[in-house]
């Protein structure tokens, strides 16, 4: 899948960048018709108890998109969290186009 990738604010690096694409691909597996998607990393000024890293993912499906935001201790959590939340979008996506038909 083509994803566009953002780091506001600092530089990711590759390993980083590789690790949220194989997590991002294995939404496919689930769902084969998306189209594109985006990623955000930002980093969240302030205290937050559940850490200051930011992912942002929306993915572009055929008539709609959807999306998830997770913060968390290190983007690697925050890509996982919103990964699995997309999956579960994913899931009730597909259940309502076959429930149409």
């Amino acid at each position: 899948m083509k994803l566009q990738m953002h780091s506001v604010h600092f530089t990711a690096d590759q390993k980083l960048l590789d690790f949220i694409q194989k997590k991002v691909d294995k939404l496919e597996t689930f769902y084969d018709r998306i189209l594109d998607g985006e990623v955000f990393l930002r980093i969240d000024k302030g205290e937050h108890k559940n850490g200051n890293k930011v992912a942002e993912i929306k993915i572009n499906l055929p008539g709609s998109s959807l999306f998830s935001k997770e913060q968390a201790g290190s983007f690697e959590a925050a890509t996982d969290a919103a990964v699995e939340s997309l999956r579960r979008q994913l899931k009730k996506h597909k259940e309502k186009l076959f429930a149409k038909h």
